[in-house]
């Protein structure tokens, strides 16, 4: 596995443990064992990464995740011999990680569809959308339609529309939010708004019907960081409704927050056609819009 640094002053162990979801004595145990390298040598573990650092890990991760193939039911809206296109649920998680070693997308994929090898943490894996956002999203069957993928989307060129329901009544039409995301420094589990290691992002939103107390926007990307419009969004006040890390509410429904996947279109990247898909709201979150006045 390879990954390309892009934050600067950050221990090699702690930015690992953030970027493979391991706990950080395994990442350690990875530097001790020399199964890291850092531009072709090995570091220790309190090395201060610096952007563009290329790091080397090995492939083996099998001591921390096993990942068993299991027969889930999914929603395959496309498939070809390079990709799929999947229509993911509310409630399942992308792929394994510590706490979510089963009933994954990678646990319902594997065994029934070939996958790109990039990652056998999370085989297929492009790009991902949280466990309790539903809706499209991408899976390479190969290595090269994997690499492809990652271009294209590092480069703008897939563009991914999601629908939210948001506390609050906004009175624009539009807007859009650029601003800096990365780690909380309180906790780790959570993402802020900060200028403190993180990456540019950029979210730009029209509102498609306002109610007495909530708005329904869509959104669309322009970077993918980690829960990027539930960040920006509660950053201006206007959180996404159901959500159970930065919403107004900690009350919460089982369907999870009110954000989908809507729609989803790129270049195919062997076959240079382009590719549209659309998927409908999930009929829990058109029943709650259906209650609000």
């Amino acid at each position: 596995m390879e990954i390309r640094v892009e934050k600067n002053n950050i221990r090699l162990d702690s930015y690992l443990k953030d970027e493979l979801d391991i706990s950080r004595s395994k990442v350690q145990k990875l530097i001790k064992d020399g199964r890291v390298l850092v531009n072709q040598k090995e570091e220790s573990s309190n090395y201060l990464v610096k952007e563009n650092d290329v790091i080397q890990v090995s492939d083996d991760l099998s001591f921390e995740i096993h990942i068993e193939p299991e027969d889930i039911p999914i929603d395959v809206v496309y498939e070809d011999e390079y990709l799929l296109i999947v229509n993911k649920k509310s409630g399942m998680v992308v792929h394994p990680a510590p706490g979510n070693y089963s009933g994954t997308l990678v646990n319902a994929l594997m065994g029934r569809f070939q996958l790109s090898n990039k990652d056998n943490i999370r085989p297929g894996i492009v790009h991902r959308i949280d466990k309790d956002t539903s809706g499209l999203l991408v899976v390479a069957k190969t290595d090269e339609v994997h690499d492809k993928l990652s271009e294209m989307i590092k480069n703008k060129e897939v563009e991914r529309i999601y629908i939210a329901l948001v506390e609050g009544v906004i009175n624009h039409e539009t807007g859009t939010i650029d601003a800096p995301i990365g780690r909380d420094i309180v906790n780790r589990q959570k993402m802020m708004v900060t200028d403190i290691n993180s990456k540019d992002a950029i979210t730009h939103f029209r509102v498609l019907k306002r109610y007495n107390d909530k708005t329904l926007i869509e959104c669309k990307l322009e970077t993918g960081r980690t829960h990027q419009i539930r960040v920006h969004m509660a950053y201006i006040n206007h959180p996404i409704v159901n959500d159970p890390v930065y919403g107004k509410s900690k009350k919460t429904t089982p369907f999870g927050q009110m954000l989908h996947s809507k729609s989803i279109r790129f270049i195919h990247p062997i076959t240079k056609k382009e590719l549209y898909f659309e998927s409908e709201l999930p009929r829990e979150f058109n029943e709650y819009l259906n209650h609000l006045v």
